[in-house]
């Protein structure tokens, strides 16, 4: 067990607030794990990344309770200078990811090694290394602000990586985009989590969430109903209270289930169903 990221009995509300955003919110996150953050609009999904980000109590004020530690200190210690180093934040929407205030999308990307000092031919070096690993490098002298959606989300992304920070706190990147936009911004993901960074994504694509997410954190006015393994978290009795929307494979599969198909396990990915209700493919007959 190596937590990077531990919340403890975190309540938050905003400063012209009514109430808690954020209600005794208790989880960790193991250093490499992929987390996604799911319910509906409301549950206080931004909140707790704003949170997990240092923006909360940094930046927005409000009343906060409980302890908010990352890499082993408390969030009140850190400086948001030091934060930025250390977790990198990709917005819901790309537009305001975008500074501009550069005229290419190199500039763009290399805007924040520059403002931590990086010398240039280090800085030239990393840019390149990653243009090329979010397959951007034919968009290099183009202007930011010329750019499509899906575009813009995956310069947003290259941005924030190439500051090389150990933890990925990504909003709902793919709300904006369509599925061939939505695919680009979710192979650099999978490239992230293949390289050991810590991510936590909110995101409502429950069949991307499947694929990916090692664990899963359901939010529900402002409270944690539901953690775990992710596999357990779709399976689990209480899921359907709260209104959100099962990977595909998993709806089919249970619904199998309601006409009496017993389910040897509940499926989560395309390539489980058949093993979940023991169909065997048919074997070619020779002529």
């Amino acid at each position: 067990m190596n937590p990077i990221i531990e919340l403890k009995n975190v309540s938050y509300r905003y400063p012209v607030g009514d109430h808690h955003v954020l209600k005794n919110i208790s989880f960790t996150v193991e250093k490499g794990q992929f987390t996604a953050i799911i319910g509906n609009n409301g549950s206080g999904k931004t909140t707790l990344c704003n949170t997990i980000r240092g923006f909360i109590p940094h930046f927005y004020k409000g009343d906060i309770q409980g302890d908010v530690v990352v890499d082993g200190k408390n969030m009140a210690d850190y400086q948001l200078g030091q934060l930025g180093e250390k977790i990198g934040y990709v917005f819901q929407n790309p537009f305001i990811q975008i500074s501009g205030v550069k005229d290419t999308v190199f500039d763009e990307v290399a805007y924040g090694l520059e403002n931590l000092g990086v010398e240039e031919n280090e800085i030239r070096s990393r840019v390149e290394e990653i243009l090329k690993l979010v397959k951007i490098e034919h968009l290099r002298d183009k202007k930011p602000f010329e750019l499509s959606g899906g575009q813009r989300q995956r310069v947003a992304l290259a941005s924030i990586i190439v500051m090389d920070p150990d933890i990925l706190v990504i909003d709902e990147p793919t709300s904006q985009l369509d599925p061939i936009g939505t695919e680009h911004v979710f192979d650099i993901i999978r490239l992230m989590k293949e390289k050991g960074k810590t991510i936590l994504l909110v995101e409502h694509k429950m069949d991307l969430i499947a694929e990916y997410a090692d664990a899963i954190i359901v939010l529900h006015d402002g409270e944690i109903v539901l953690q775990g393994p992710a596999r357990e978290v779709f399976a689990h009795p209480d899921f359907p209270k709260y209104n959100i929307q099962y990977p595909h494979v998993t709806e089919v599969a249970l619904q199998l289930q309601k006409e009496g198909i017993p389910l040897k396990f509940v499926p989560i990915r395309d390539q489980e169903l058949a093993d979940s209700i023991g169909w065997k493919p048919v074997k070619e007959v020779t002529p």
